[in-house]
């Protein structure tokens, strides 16, 4: 059992990380972690809740990465509120949370982890984002490196991300359980997403768009081949005021485009900029 006092401590080192988590691997407790960068909301904390049901003692980690954002101005304005987030991390229950520095995950002999995504980086995120899954397999192997955790908790709104997490837990060969857990939505839809602090109240109602025209997808997707599907998909965004910047429907597995043929799990990605804040979702159209 964690003592309450413990539940009030930012781990800012591995030192002090580990001298938390070393006695409870020792006692065969199972601990459960939850990466993120911060600006926590509701969809943090259904992970946070799915590895409090699972596991032993949880821990998440506060770490806006570096190296995993291709473009510097996104970086700068990428939301921090550590406060906040500490604050709901306690309401919440999560037993620990870890908040290392830079130099800590990459120290300076630190050697940049290299695995073949081969097609599931070269579509949609990987293509608008260089570089971006070089540094998510980077800073979550790493992770998993420090914390040591029996699961891992990410989110279906990260689709690709989730992808590429799996993809090299696999061949690293990581004594690691990745978990996904649905996507949170407002009630009008809306994924939730720490991007959405940048929005008005104005951007967030034209935001919806985003839910509906993935909806929309999923119905037709009774009617139509995966193709057309995403023709009209396309076509009913674009009476909307946002930025289409990709709109796929591809294979939940190979991440391939679906053109002819529908496959159990197909999925539709969507990436969009609302005001200058750039929002991606997804939606799975047909089940598995």
């Amino acid at each position: 059992m964690i003592k309450q006092k413990e539940l009030l401590e930012s781990l800012r080192s591995i030192d002090e990380l580990d001298a938390h988590l070393v006695p409870l691997r020792k006692a065969g407790a199972k601990i459960g972690f939850v990466p993120t960068m911060g600006a926590l909301h509701d969809g943090h904390i259904a992970l946070v809740k799915a590895a409090k049901q699972d596991c032993d003692a949880v821990i998440v980690s506060i770490f806006v990465n570096p190296t995993q954002f291709n473009n510097a101005d996104d970086l700068k304005h990428y939301p921090r509120q550590e406060d906040e987030d500490l604050a709901l991390l306690l309401k919440n229950n999560c037993d620990f949370v870890y908040l290392p520095t830079a130099e800590e995950i990459y120290p300076a002999d630190y050697k940049a982890v290299k695995v073949d995504l081969e097609t599931i980086e070269n579509t949609m995120e990987g293509k608008h984002r260089p570089g971006h899954f070089d540094g998510v397999v980077n800073v979550v192997s790493r992770l998993f490196d420090i914390v040591q955790p029996n699961k891992a908790y990410f989110g279906r709104k990260d689709f690709q991300q989730v992808a590429v997490v799996k993809e090299m837990n696999r061949q690293l060969k990581l004594p690691v359980e990745i978990v996904t857990v649905e996507t949170k939505r407002t009630s009008s839809g809306l994924a939730l997403s720490s991007r959405n602090l940048r929005l008005s109240e104005q951007s967030l109602e034209k935001a919806v768009i985003i839910s509906q025209v993935l909806n929309k997808g999923k119905s037709w997707a009774n009617s139509y081949s995966p193709s057309v599907t995403r023709d009209k998909m396309i076509a009913y965004f674009k009476d909307s005021s946002l930025e289409l910047e990709y709109l796929q429907i591809v294979h939940p597995d190979t991440l391939n485009d679906l053109n002819q043929y529908w496959v159990p799990g197909a999925t539709a990605c969507i990436a969009t900029y609302c005001d200058d804040v750039r929002l991606i979702d997804n939606m799975e159209l047909i089940a598995k």
